[in-house]
């Protein structure tokens, strides 16, 4: 049986996100304070960092439980959203943590939706691209059901956001659960850990310490790259808007080849580093590329900062967190 809610103050909400000092779950933290909502942050780590939300620790209107999402999760008080972003999302997190990439898109996500069904709340799914696997249709619709091999390595993240996938939308036709679910294109910018495995860190931190740039196969694959905060703006119109009927794409439609983007980095970052070829990593996609279509129409989104642009705003943020590791190995070195 549902908690009996007061409804939320004109304009106020308090919201529920999971995954919040990750990535992309602390940027929507800021975004929601900013606008003076109340935010319940839930984290347990495994990927994120106290770092990302140390800014916000002690304002008002800011709490955070630092859980486990894929075990029951108690909430005192009314919550107006649940959002769920907890996952790792980067090909080397979600390869050497399979089994709890599994269970957060599957026990954590059930855990969640229960949540927003007990407490009245709207909910948001962070799902992701990868449910189109290597696609056979260019660019991608939401309309396509992908191309996703569910036995292969990749297999445990694609399937875990598929299954997330169907879970919230048997939740919203069964249960009335006030449900969106987003797919989360390539998206990039400060708060990116150096070591993550995406792309674009990747090549940044190499080409800043001199390191040769790793491209896999010959760097014809595309990606199209979001800026963080065109992505979070998307993500925040979706979660605010009426649209339930199908999932959303919320990326960046401009597709570049990965040799195309280790050149960029190589000429903002002014190194020198040579590219170097590796073979490609098992049912590595070849083209990426959103129909954005829908989200332009329902809520009047649109990616507004260009590549250039958004890894000019990243770099220095990745120059800092290398020279905050360097002077830490100095000074570990010098009171050896």
């Amino acid at each position: 049986m549902s908690d009996p809610v007061e409804p939320p103050p004109t304009g106020h909400m308090r919201v529920l996100i999971t995954g919040a000092a990750g990535f992309l779950g602390s940027h929507l933290c800021d975004r929601f304070m900013a606008d003076g909502h109340e935010v319940v942050a839930v984290d347990n780590f495994i990927t994120g960092s106290p770092d990302n939300l140390a800014h916000l620790f002690g304002r008002p209107g800011f709490h955070f439980i630092e859980q486990d999402v894929t075990n029951y999760l108690y909430v005192e008080g009314r919550v107006d959203g649940v959002l769920h972003f907890a996952s790792p999302a980067s090909p080397v997190d979600y390869l050497e943590m399979p089994i709890p990439t599994l269970k957060v898109g599957s026990l954590g996500t059930h855990k969640t939706l229960g949540l927003a069904k007990a407490k009245n709340a709207r909910y948001l799914l962070a799902s992701t691209s990868e449910v189109y696997g290597d696609p056979k249709v260019h660019p991608q619709p939401e309309s396509y059901w992908g191309s996703v091999n569910p036995v292969g390595p990749r297999g445990v993240y694609d399937e875990a956001k598929r299954f997330a996938e169907a879970m919230t939308m048997a939740y919203h036709r069964y249960h009335g659960v006030d449900t969106r679910i987003a797919r989360i294109f390539n998206t990039y910018g400060p708060r990116m850990r150096p070591g993550d495995g995406r792309v674009i860190s990747n090549f940044i931190v190499q080409a800043l310490r001199g390191d040769p740039l790793s491209v896999y196969g010959d760097g014809s694959q595309t990606r199209s790259f979001c800026y963080v905060a065109d992505e979070v703006e998307g993500l925040y119109r979706l979660f605010h808007s009426a649209w339930t009927d199908t999932p959303m794409n919320i990326g960046n439609p401009r597709e570049f080849t990965v040799l195309e983007l280790a050149e960029l980095v190589r000429a903002l970052t002014g190194s020198r580093s040579e590219i170097r070829h590796h073979p490609l990593p098992t049912d590595d996609p070849a083209v990426r590329q959103p129909d954005i279509g829908l989200a332009r129409r329902e809520l009047g989104w649109e990616p507004a900062v260009g590549l250039e642009e958004g890894l000019k705003k990243t770099i220095p943020y990745f120059r800092a967190v290398l020279e905050q590791e360097t002077g830490a190995r100095a000074r570990v070195l010098a009171d050896g």
